[in-house]
This record gives C-alpha cells, sequence and structure tokens, in this order.
C-alpha cells in the first residue's frame, strides 16, 4: 500500500507573528475563503477572558437541519478514577466492547483500559514496530489514535507516530490486546521536538481527519505543498479524500501553528483546538479550503482568514484533546489545568461554519493538573486524561491518571 510522502522543511529562523500579510499569503487567503461561507467574529479582549466573537449571519434556506443546543452552564456531578499510574497518556479511542485504547506518548506503548479500572497492555507484531519505530522527544512521540473499522477480527487503528525522520500514520488490526502489523497510511509529516500535531479523527463522511504542526516552520503552514500546519482529509490508505478543496492534495485547511484536538457536532461542523504562541489560544470551526491565519495571525485577524469562534489567552488553556457532546465542545486544557465547556448553539440562518457557540465554561480548574485529551464514554460520561508526569506538570501520586468525568 503506498504511503504518501512530502519531505521535511528546514526550520528557519523563529519570529514573532505579525499581521502583515505578503501578496502570496493574502492571494492565498482570498481563494480559500471564497469557497467557504463567511465566518467573521470581534476582536479578543481582555487577557485571562475567554472570548467569543459575534458570529457572521449566513443563510442554508429553510431545508438546513437544526443545530444542537446546549445549557449555558453545567455542573460537575462525579468525578472518579477509572485508571492510575499511566506514563504519558496521550490519546484515547473507545473500542466496541467499551473499553478504550490509550496510546503512551514516552514509552510507545498501547494500553486497553476497561470501564472496571483494567489496564492491559497492548502486544504482538504491531506493538514491536511502535517500539522499533517511535523515537519519542519533546512534544513527539506515539500520540494520536482512533478507530478506522471495526471487524470480525477486532478494531482497526491508526495511530499518530513521530519518528527519527517524520511524523506518520499507521494502521492496523487491534484483535483483544494484540496489534496486528503496522502499515504506513501516511508519511512524510514534519517532525520537529515541538508543535507536531496529531491528533486522528474518522469524520462523519468515514474518512480519515489528522492534525498536523508547523514543526518550528512557521510559513509552512501557509505553504500549500508542505504538510506541516495542515488539517489533512484522507482515505485509509492515505489518499487524497474525494471532495479536497485540491483532489490532489490531502489538505483540507491551512495556516495551522498546532492543532491537537477535534471533533464533530451534531449538524456537521468540525470544531478544532489550536494552540497559540504568546496570545491567543483558538476554538475554530474548519472549513475545506479554510485559512486559518498562522503565522501572520494570532487569534481573530480578520481580511480574509477565519477568525476562531472563541479564544483565550495561553495561560488558561493550551488545549489538546477535544470531545463534542450534544451539547458543548469540551477542550482538555494543559497549562490552564481545567476542562472548558463550550456550550453549542444553532448557528444563524441554519446549520453553516459561522458561530453558533455560547460562553465558555471553566470546569475542574486546578483539581487534577494538566490535562490532555477528552472523550465522550459510550455511558455519555467524559473521559479525561491527565498529563502531569510530561516534564512540565507537577505529578500527584497515583499519576498519570485516565478520570471519569459527569456533567449535568
Amino acid at each position: 500500500m503506498a504511503a504518501r510522502t512530502v519531505p521535511a522543511p528546514a526550520p528557519p529562523a523563529r519570529r514573532r507573528p505579525t499581521t502583515r500579510r505578503s501578496g502570496v499569503a493574502r492571494a492565498l487567503a482570498v481563494a480559500a475563503v471564497l469557497a467557504l461561507a463567511a465566518c467573521t467574529g470581534g476582536g479578543p479582549g481582555s487577557v485571562g477572558s475567554p472570548v467569543v466573537p459575534a458570529p457572521a449571519t449566513t443563510d442554508r434556506g429553510p431545508s438546513s437541519p437544526p443545530g444542537p443546543s446546549g445549557p449555558a452552564t453545567v455542573q460537575v456531578v462525579e468525578v472518579t478514577d477509572v485508571a492510575t499510574g499511566l506514563d504519558v497518556p496521550w490519546g484515547i479511542a473507545f473500542l466496541p466492547d467499551g473499553s478504550a485504547a490509550v496510546t503512551l506518548r514516552d514509552e510507545a506503548r498501547v494500553v486497553v483500559v476497561g470501564a472496571d479500572g483494567s489496564v492491559r497492555d497492548v502486544g504482538g507484531p504491531g506493538a514491536q514496530q511502535l517500539t522499533d519505530v517511535v523515537a519519542p522527544g519533546g512534544e513527539g512521540g506515539l500520540l494520536g489514535v482512533t478507530v478506522l473499522d471495526a471487524t470480525a477480527d477486532g478494531a482497526e487503528l491508526a495511530l499518530y507516530a513521530t519518528t527519527a525522520q517524520d511524523n506518520r500514520v499507521l494502521r492496523g488490526t487491534l484483535s483483544g490486546t494484540t496489534l496486528g502489523e503496522l502499515t504506513p497510511v501516511l508519511t512524510g509529516i514534519p517532525r520537529a521536538r515541538n508543535h507536531d500535531g496529531g491528533r486522528l479523527a474518522v469524520g462523519p463522511d468515514g474518512y480519515l481527519y489528522v492534525t498536523t504542526g508547523d514543526a518550528g516552520d512557521r510559513p509552512s503552514a501557509q505553504d500549500g505543498g508542505s504538510l506541516a500546519g495542515k488539517v489533512l482529509r484522507v482515505t485509509a490508505d492515505g489518499a487524497p479524500a474525494p471532495g479536497n478543496p485540491d483532489p490532489a492534495s490531502p489538505v483540507w485547511s491551512l495556516g495551522h501553528r498546532n492543532v491537537q484536538g477535534l471533533g464533530w457536532s451534531s449538524d456537521g461542523r468540525l470544531f478544532a483546538a489550536e494552540f497559540g504562541q504568546d496570545t491567543w489560544d483558538e476554538l475554530n470551526v474548519v472549513v475545506p479550503g479554510g485559512n486559518y491565519g498562522w503565522p501572520l495571525v494570532e487569534g481573530a485577524g480578520g481580511d480574509g482568514f477565519v477568525d476562531p469562534v472563541a479564544t483565550w489567552a495561553t495561560s488558561d488553556a493550551s488545549p489538546s484533546g477535544l470531545a463534542v457532546t450534544d451539547e458543548a465542545v469540551y477542550l482538555a486544557g494543559l497549562r490552564g489545568e481545567r476542562l472548558w465547556r463550550v456550550p453549542l448553539l444553532p448557528p444563524p440562518g441554519g446549520a453553516g461554519p459561522a458561530g453558533g457557540v455560547g460562553v465558555p465554561q471553566a470546569l475542574l480548574t486546578g483539581e487534577h493538573g494538566r490535562l490532555r485529551a477528552v472523550e465522550q464514554a459510550p455511558d455519555g460520561s467524559l473521559w479525561v486524561l491527565t498529563n502531569n508526569t510530561d516534564g512540565r506538570g507537577d505529578p500527584r501520586d497515583g499519576d498519570d491518571r485516565v478520570l471519569r468525568v459527569v456533567v449535568r
């Protein structure tokens, strides 16, 4: 099965983001925006406060399905440990039997966590391949995981791995706790110690979505020929998915700094969590061909770029994993050490890319340290991964852990 490869660019000297735009960048932005509905927002507010830009009005006509709608606020009514003693857990994906595959970034291992708290090591040829090929370091290692398909032989997984040469997506079948031989799906994603992206998700359309970081090479986020700083959309074999903005390219959207959260609302909006540099973390609605501005813009910038639907000061969020339920978007905050909840509202004029979110609400603030990922469990609760053993946190007795969180 042929894997798509794009050589990693050499990183240039670091520079601060600016709102100045070159003619090429402006042309890219305008061309992208012509292909999508308008999505604008107000500028950021005071530091330390979440900001929800005013949504633009879109009109898809009376046939548009209604959007989801959640309460303005909720309460956390229960938090329990599902599993403890994990080493830098990063990705989580629920399996058909209700257990979850969890990746351990620095150990390059997969474990299966049951609802009963059991933690079982995954072995087999695929597990050995991960040990051989993954090169952990900095923010890289064994990152995202998602279920591509459930078969009679088990669950077919996609895994995002940092190797010595690149970041890549691999796939293999997990039967019980045995991972079969892995096949490369997508290779040549630029790697670095920081900004490796790493989230994987299967969309409502059945295609695989892959988030990548700029890998320290900021201009590459605006380069349509690079896989860095993008949301990619591919088939299970790694080919550009039908309907991509460029039929020959896996690029679905560009201008991203480091996206590590993806999820869809019931009306089809794709939400993404993105790390900012010094000022604004973002919650974006990703649309095909959209240009999200990095490194020319951090936060809302307008002028042909797609503005975020919510922003936070980087000290309050650093959002990694993301889950979308019927009532809200939940974002796991690393530096912010909290779980952000963004209520879902119907988009103006029907199901469109703009707006449709309420005022963010902070949950679990400072209670469990750094939070890396969040997923909705089959019983409707949220499973949240802590990340205090990653070298940046303050480990507590029993860290790292899988938390079961119930909100009402």
